[in-house]
């Protein structure tokens, strides 16, 4: 019983981890090394992230520096920024790319306040399937005759106070996000 709440509290978390990692890729109208994660580079035809290649820093509010450590790949990050679904065009001195970040009007901001509350839900939604299957699987135990009608009662009060912990932990982590977005 105790594995079932351990494993229960563990994938739970995962979730809330994977929001906010989703969340450090949100371009907010700061500059943010995250953006550039899901980007990848052709580099002697294997798909290699940008921040193995080059050095990534914030060099002002709204600025990403990209200083490549073998100037060779210098065109390739570019030609990979352009295709991404990052939306800003990289700026090639020669030597470094930069990416300046273009400050968000109101309206976008409140699309990405939207498109963050909507991955806050789809993350509830999955805390909340973790449940079921844990409850799924108590009440299999039970059925098989490895846990009493009460400790099926007290495991199942833990998982629900679990899952509200981790709701309300996912609020919070959205709520703090789409403060930051709303933010001038």
């Amino acid at each position: 019983m105790k594995e079932q709440i351990n494993k229960c509290s563990e994938r739970m978390q995962r979730r809330i981890d994977h929001l906010v990692k989703d969340y450090a890729a949100i371009r907010a109208g700061r500059a943010n090394p995250k953006v550039l994660d899901k980007v990848a580079v052709d580099y002697y035809g294997v798909a290699t992230p940008v921040n193995q290649l080059a050095s990534v820093s914030v060099t002002e509010a709204r600025t990403l520096m990209i200083q490549p450590y073998d100037s060779s790949v210098l065109r390739g990050i570019e030609k990979a920024i352009q295709c991404s679904d990052i939306g800003i065009n990289p700026q090639n001195d020669g030597r470094a790319i930069r990416l300046v970040f273009p400050p968000l009007t109101e309206d976008r901001r409140k699309e990405i306040v939207k498109e963050a509350a909507k991955m806050a839900e789809d993350t509830k939604v999955q805390i909340r399937n973790v449940r079921r299957e844990t409850m799924d699987t108590l009440k299999k135990m039970k059925k098989e005759g490895e846990l009493t009608e009460d400790d099926l009662k007290q495991a199942e009060k833990k998982v629900q106070d679990i899952t509200d912990k981790f709701i309300k932990e996912t609020d919070k982590v959205s709520e703090a996000k789409q403060k930051e977005i709303m933010e001038i």
